[in-house]
């Protein structure tokens, strides 16, 4: 064995603990879409209505959708970011999606608290 060389030792996962991961991936991706697909809609029909509606300045017409946009796209790019780190650790692919779903499903909640915040508060 030579001085940058480790000893692998991989021990081959069990079908349960795969069943628990994919489980896990998929669950949590369907929860983490179905909470962004109504803020998502909700903020694309906001910024809609600032950019067509007259009398507003240019500066909101443009940070409205602006601001929508980065509520709905930083979970999954953010996801995105944990996954390929744990596949540069030299994690399975399905080992490393766990983390990043999850990281998916907190990251959506809050784009469904501004929803929430918006229509219990807006006017």
């Amino acid at each position: 064995m030579g001085y940058n060389e480790r000893p692998e030792a991989r021990r081959e996962r069990t079908r349960a603990e795969r069943l628990t991961e994919g489980l896990t991936v998929a669950v949590a991706s369907v929860l983490s879409f179905v909470l962004l697909v109504g803020p998502a809609y909700i903020f694309v029909a906001i910024a809609w209505q600032s950019v067509t509606e007259t009398g507003t300045t240019t500066f909101s017409r443009f940070v409205a959708p602006v601001i929508c946009v980065a509520l709905v796209a930083s979970p999954p790019v953010l996801a995105r970011v944990v996954f390929l780190s744990g596949r540069r650790k030299g994690k399975e692919r399905l080992t490393a999606a766990v983390p990043a779903t999850l990281t998916l499903l907190g990251l959506s909640v809050v784009p469904f608290a501004a929803l929430c915040l918006i229509v219990v508060y807006g006017d």
